[in-house]
């Protein structure tokens, strides 16, 4: 069995800024729904190890508490960042559909030309909103967010996102490849050896290549992606959280509460009460 160390996880919250994109050097997740506007030049994600592709002129949303990571981006990449904290996303009852999509690790994508000028500057306004100080421009500054993620979400077609990385000598090909199985098996008890099977590859070697790439160990993401899982049966069903551990893959009680606790910064059961009743509200169950 793979032994992991703790996921990394980040604490952003509500923040929106701008800049050169620089590649990350691991995967990471954190409890908010991020948007990103490439501006100029193109950007190679990895999320829940789907490759996704934002072109210039394009606009992602998925909810972070699945693992990602920039990969690549073009030399004249330009991106605005923005992060929305879930429960307030959960309190816009946005369409029932959307926040299924987004909490099943969908990535709502879009491009449109004809709002380049008009998404700049308001992405460009909510920074500045957001960092005053003034709590009746971050409420307007929240309004404009809710309506930007709803015209999103109308755009874009239903999907898993992205394509698995297609086979392949590179390392970021073979990395991606065994994110992605990793993605798509967490629920099962996976070894070193059956991971690199995928690729194929010496498992040593395969372990070496995901750290490379990654930033991370195998054993890491594969926390990565169960946690992630157990928090959308937190928020989705009134499972026992025992129930829960199992369904996400963790073999043992008392490891998913400490892994879940040190990774959410809460035990799973007070997760639950924080978002379940704002998922109920909106007649998702």
């Amino acid at each position: 069995m793979l032994r992991a160390p703790d996921p990394a996880d980040h604490v952003i919250g509500l923040a929106c800024w701008q800049g050169r994109p620089a590649l990350m050097t691991r995967a990471h997740r954190h409890h908010d729904i991020e948007i990103n506007y490439a501006v100029d030049g193109a950007l190679d994600y990895l999320i829940g190890g789907r490759r996704v592709v934002a072109g210039p002129g394009e606009m992602v949303a998925f909810w972070a508490a699945i693992p990602h990571q920039l990969v690549g981006a073009a030399p004249d990449a330009c991106v605005r960042w923005l992060t929305v904290p879930l429960h307030i996303v959960l309190g816009w009852r946005m369409p029932p559909a959307t926040v299924r999509r987004l909490l099943q690790g969908d990535v709502l994508t879009a491009t449109a030309e004809d709002r380049r000028d008009a998404d700049i500057a308001l992405f460009g306004q909510w920074a500045a909103d957001l960092s005053s100080g003034d709590e009746e421009l971050r409420h307007v500054a929240l309004l404009e967010i809710e309506a930007r993620l709803r015209r999103l979400s109308t755009a874009t077609p239903a999907g898993r996102p992205g394509t698995p990385a297609p086979g392949g000598g590179s390392s970021v090909e073979h990395a991606a490849q065994m994110a992605d199985f990793i993605a798509g098996s967490f629920r099962d008890p996976l070894t070193t050896d059956r991971i690199a099977a995928t690729v194929p590859m010496h498992p040593h070697y395969a372990m070496a290549v995901f750290k490379q790439v990654m930033g991370t160990t195998l054993g890491a993401y594969l926390t990565q992606c169960r946690i992630a899982e157990a928090q959308r049966l937190l928020i989705t069903t009134g499972m026992p959280v025992a129930d829960v551990a199992a369904a996400a893959g963790f073999g043992s009680q008392s490891r998913f509460y400490a892994r879940f606790t040190q990774a959410c910064a809460t035990p799973p059961g007070e997760y639950r009460k924080l978002h379940r009743g704002l998922y109920r509200a909106q007649g998702l169950d």
